[in-house]
């Protein structure tokens, strides 16, 4: 997993936006874009962060291309930050 990425990529509040989006379905870019008072170049931008971190997939649907959250780099992200409870002050 590129964790480097997948905290930059979540580091951003717009980008966390997006995946909060896409929990509920997959959208295409322009569906996406109808959601933020930004440029469609940017949420392209910001697409391809997501996609390099492995959080988004985006699949070609006839003349779209769909992007859906990937939930497995979401809970190997959160399996590791569960790991971290508990470490310090265990009794062995």
């Amino acid at each position: 997993m590129k964790m480097n990425l997948v905290y930059k990529a979540l580091a951003d509040a717009t980008r966390r936006d997006i995946l909060n989006l896409l929990k509920n379905k997959d959208l295409t870019a322009g569906e996406i874009a109808d959601h933020f008072r930004i440029s469609k170049p940017s949420i392209s931008h910001h697409l391809n962060l997501l996609k390099q971190a492995d959080l988004v997939h985006a699949e070609k649907r006839g003349q779209y291309i769909y992007y859906s959250i990937n939930t497995t780099v979401l809970q190997d992200v959160l399996t590791w930050l569960l790991s971290l409870q508990g470490k310090k002050g265990e009794k062995e």
